[in-house]
């Protein structure tokens, strides 16, 4: 029994490494893969990720745009028909090139990426029109429809655009609680229309054109729920005297206005706020990446700068280190960049030894009131020590004489 589990356990892992030796042989062949035109892909990547490729593709499409309702027009389109043919030509050149710049630069995660997608749907939207032109004429009835969709090229705008990106991945977030909330409002709408439809869509006497039938009633009911013209319908319903109809009315907007659409509202705005924090964060990252980028920099141009003098050294005939040291400060500006790693440079360090210095600042200008209240006490005191001398001595000697007078008087003498 014991040699068949063994053998068992044998076949089982035979069996997994057969199905692993080709994945991992695979693998490794991928990832050893080396692009022959790397130089060429990296050169097309800066061009793409540059600032200034961004601002040209940002002014084209909204170009586009600015067009586009110049086309709206039909005398303005009449008149300058030749300029809109050649801008169409050139807007859809450049959004090619920029498909296939991109796919160029990296044809496997292109595809992982929605905004890379939305581009592609916007492209595939350009070339719509021009398909049905050439296959079913000029006049198919639907062609309008294309021409109409268009306007999705300014949907362009998205992918250079991270704010835009960030709200749009903030309602994607609250896809799930929204479609809950939609749901409980759907559910409160069905409960009101059928009720209204009992108590307010009677044929004999109820209001038919608000409340005749059920899809009616849910138009009513969303015209309630938005409050937009709800004073008309509550007339209609008390013009023909039917009972709880502002009953029904209240309870309903205040369900569905204040409650389910302000959750609704509430709902947006938090998950907004918790994306835009998240953007700042991730902001403050990049900033932090490219600093210690350029700090790494100007650190390796030091290091290399500091290897030159120490050859310079060895091979210059200098009498002392420091005699080099005082020809390279020579060649020194007040723009060159240093790199301090000293704590004492460190900006916290800075701002907590300047409030240091603000509040010493203010102790000692306290303490110098202080001594100035002092200074003028001792003063009053000096000046009132003279008179307080003069009236102890005149009482002193007023104790010593006593009767016999004082000394420069004369004593009568008895007969």
């Amino acid at each position: 029994m014991s040699q068949q589990f063994h053998y068992q356990n044998n076949t089982r892992v035979t069996s997994s490494s057969l199905l692993d030796n080709p994945s991992v042989a695979f693998c490794a062949r991928f990832g050893k893969f080396q692009r022959r035109d790397s130089q060429c892909q990296a050169f097309v990547k800066r061009v793409i990720m540059s600032r200034l490729f961004k601002m040209i593709m940002i002014s084209i499409v909204s170009l586009n745009a600015f067009f586009v309702v110049l086309w709206t027009d039909y005398n303005t389109k009449y008149n300058l028909f030749r300029l809109f043919e050649v801008s169409e030509l050139v807007f859809v050149s450049i959004y090619s090139s920029e498909f296939c710049m991109k796919l160029y630069v990296d044809p496997i995660n292109y595809w992982k990426d929605g905004y890379n997608l939305l581009d592609i749907i916007i492209i595939i939207t350009i070339f719509i029109p021009y398909s049905l032109r050439r296959f079913k004429g000029k006049h198919y009835p639907y062609l309008n429809i294309a021409d109409g969709m268009q306007s999705l090229r300014i949907l362009k705008l998205i992918t250079y655009s991270r704010g835009i990106r960030t709200l749009i991945t903030a309602v994607g977030q609250t896809a799930y609680i929204v479609a809950s909330v939609l749901f409980l409002l759907f559910v409160l709408m069905f409960i009101f229309a059928i009720l209204g439809f009992c108590l307010f869509g009677l044929p004999d006497r109820g209001d038919q054109n608000n409340w005749g039938n059920l899809a009616v009633a849910f138009f009513t009911l969303f015209s309630l729920a938005t409050v937009d013209g709800w004073t008309d319908l509550q007339q209609q319903l008390d013009s023909r005297n039917l009972a709880l109809s502002r009953t029904f009315t209240i309870i309903f907007i205040l369900l569905a206005s204040f409650v389910f659409l302000s959750m609704f509202v509430g709902v947006m705005i938090i998950h907004t706020e918790d994306s835009i924090k998240k953007f700042e964060r991730e902001l403050l990252a990049e900033r932090h990446m490219t600093l210690m980028e350029e700090k790494q920099v100007i650190l390796k141009r030091q290091q290399e700068e500091v290897s030159k003098l120490m050859q310079m050294q060895k091979n210059a005939d200098y009498r002392s280190f420091s005699e080099l040291v005082e020809n390279f400060k020579k060649t020194l500006r007040h723009t060159d960049p240093m790199v301090l790693d000293d704590f004492g440079t460190s900006l916290p360090f800075i701002d907590v030894y300047l409030s240091t210095l603000d509040n010493q600042d203010t102790t000692i200008y306290k303490l110098q009131e202080l001594y100035y209240e002092i200074a003028h006490v001792l003063s009053l005191m000096l000046e009132d020590l003279p008179q307080k001398k003069q009236s102890q001595s005149s009482e002193k000697a007023d104790e010593k004489w006593g009767g016999r007078g004082h000394p420069g008087t004369e004593v009568p003498r008895k007969p």
